[in-house]
């Protein structure tokens, strides 16, 4: 999954105005909402299910957050700009929508950047993570709770196998509004073509995209696999995502809810990672069931010698940044 801004700013202000608007009275001291645009039969629900259930048993109920799925508050763009004027929303975002406010966090977004995904708490344990969420807070006006759910490995559908960076040559992949997905793409010999994720079901039907990639349980919550049958298990990026807020919201919060809050982000990003990894061949299952056919028979090494000069095309990252993602990843 990846973000954008840039909606018409008269139907930004009417979705922010009816976002800012409170919940029916309740007891509770605070309340939020939780939104995203994905289905609610996807794994993303259930993690946010256990981090409202955790920080309210842990506040002693004193929080009171409830979910909206399917985009009910609206579009991605929408949320954030909310969230940004304000509104007491807590949503999710990932390294591409980050990096329009902090450059340096689209190297986490970045093909094969890692082999096992739990690798990537090294990353958020370390002074270079820390550093890009303080920069976050003070240039955007946004916290950032957490960055280590896995969404999953993102992997390719079409109407053939997909085994080295010899088939991907002249096809055309969808690809969000995100620069490291398109330079990715480019990169492989595919010809990216930005389509909204809500579009991307009508654009492989009538063929104005060859492929899309995404994790299996998005690409059945969608069911993309009714347009194409063949997956090829490509794992090009392995994506994260993880809650942000209003940061002056989250200022002004005890600093008890403060520090449960961020601890329970953080150990939901573990149970979203284990949820994704053991659930995997449950999704191949599910899928398998209804037609599709997967490929295992992936060239990664060549996948990863194709892609490796992305990493040199972002000329606003700081000096050296992937070179110390890499020796934090390595150690």
């Amino acid at each position: 999954m990846s973000f954008t801004l840039g909606l018409a700013g008269r139907s930004i202000a009417a979705a922010a105005a009816l976002a800012i608007l409170p919940l029916a009275a309740t007891a509770q001291d605070y309340t939020f909402r939780l939104a995203h645009v994905t289905s609610d039969k996807e794994p993303l629900q259930n993690a946010m299910e256990e981090f409202v259930k955790n920080v309210q048993e842990r506040t002693d109920g004193r929080v009171a957050i409830q979910i909206f799925a399917n985009a009910q508050l609206g579009s991605n763009p929408e949320v954030f700009e909310q969230v940004r004027a304000g509104a007491p929303i807590i949503t999710i975002s990932d390294p591409g929508y980050l990096s329009d406010f902090v450059a340096d966090f689209g190297v986490l977004g970045g093909p094969y950047l890692m082999e096992d995904p739990r690798d990537f708490q090294k990353i958020v344990d370390s002074d270079l993570y820390a550093g890009m969420k303080d920069r976050l807070r003070s240039e955007s006006g946004l916290e950032l709770l957490s960055l280590n759910w896995l969404f999953g490995s993102r992997h390719m559908l079409s109407d053939k196998p997909i085994s080295s960076p010899d088939d991907t040559a002249g096809m055309t992949f969808r690809t969000p509004p995100n620069i490291m997905w398109v330079e990715t793409f480019n990169a492989m010999g595919a010809r990216p073509t930005q389509v909204a994720w809500g579009e991307v079901y009508s654009a492989l039907s009538s063929g104005v995209v060859d492929g899309a990639e995404a994790p299996l349980p998005s690409i059945y919550g969608a069911k993309l696999h009714e347009t194409k049958k063949v997956i090829s298990l490509t794992g090009h990026f392995k994506g994260f995502t993880g809650l942000m807020m209003n940061a002056d919201q989250f200022a002004n919060l005890p600093e008890d809810i403060r520090t449960i809050m961020l601890e329970e982000a953080d150990q939901t990003g573990a149970f979203m990672t284990d949820l994704m990894l053991n659930s995997q061949e449950e999704w191949i299952a599910k899928l398998e069931a209804e037609g599709v056919t997967f490929n295992r028979d992936v060239d990664v090494a060549a996948f990863q010698a194709a892609t490796a000069d992305v990493y040199t095309k972002f000329p606003d990252w700081s000096d050296g940044l992937y070179a110390q993602v890499r020796a934090i990843l390595d150690n």
